[in-house]
């Protein structure tokens, strides 16, 4: 199944996963897919450990991605604050990466740092220079225009890179007032819900097929 979205800036694999446990094996389909996507020349993976404030996310998951590929190098890139987003040696290691890989968490966390920031503006710039932009739940829902607040608010501003649309991980089919939460909000044309182990990887065109084991639930306003 492949699925069209707008997008508002230029990516050549923009990766959004609804989330998973990799230690477990849940997302490996997925991965290798990404891997497998890296410019040949380029096999560091910066990760962004913002949404959740880990740094020890960042030591599991190069452990676990050079399980299926042991040439790639895992950096963590520590931006956990506003300012961290703008030191030079964090965005030189977003720019130079084959792969940006964003951590789960908190919404409020991840947008509150990078939100209109100078690492989301480098994020943009190796998208459109062919590194894979991967991002997995909480993280992979500030994709939109909007973000669902984790912390009991409506709705946050989010990065934008898809026009007109907004973005609900974790989601259960059973359950999705959240997402009809997101729509209702002025300037959503679409809602897309990723469930856990299943992810929608965009291309250049804004093509997107699903990869893992899940179904995404798309709803288009008339």
């Amino acid at each position: 199944m492949s699925l069209s979205v707008e997008l508002s800036t230029s990516v050549t694999t923009l990766a959004l996963i609804g989330g998973g446990e990799f230690s477990f094996g849940e997302t490996r389909e997925i991965d290798e897919l990404l891997l497998s996507r890296m410019p040949a020349g380029k096999r560091t993976i910066a990760f962004l450990p913002t949404a959740s404030g880990s740094p020890e996310y960042a030591v599991h998951l190069g452990a676990y991605f050079r399980t299926i590929d042991p040439s790639v190098e895992v950096i963590n890139v520590p931006i956990y604050r506003g300012r961290d987003g703008r030191r030079q040696k964090n965005l030189n290691t977003i720019l130079s990466a084959g792969m940006v890989y964003l951590g789960g968490g908190v919404t409020n966390n991840f947008l509150a740092t990078i939100f209109e920031s100078p690492a989301d503006i480098a994020m943009r710039d190796a998208a459109a220079n062919g590194a894979v932009i991967a991002a997995i739940g909480a993280a992979a829902s500030c994709f939109g225009v909007f973000a669902r607040d984790m912390r009991g608010g409506t709705a946050l501003p989010a990065l934008g890179w898809l026009a007109h649309a907004a973005v609900d991980t974790a989601f259960d089919p059973q359950d999705d007032v959240s997402l009809r939460r997101l729509m209702s909000l002025p300037g959503v044309e679409l809602g897309l819900g990723i469930p856990p182990k299943t992810a929608l990887v965009i291309d250049a065109d804004g093509e997107g097929v699903i990869a893992g084991e899940g179904q995404i639930a798309a709803f288009r306003k008339r």
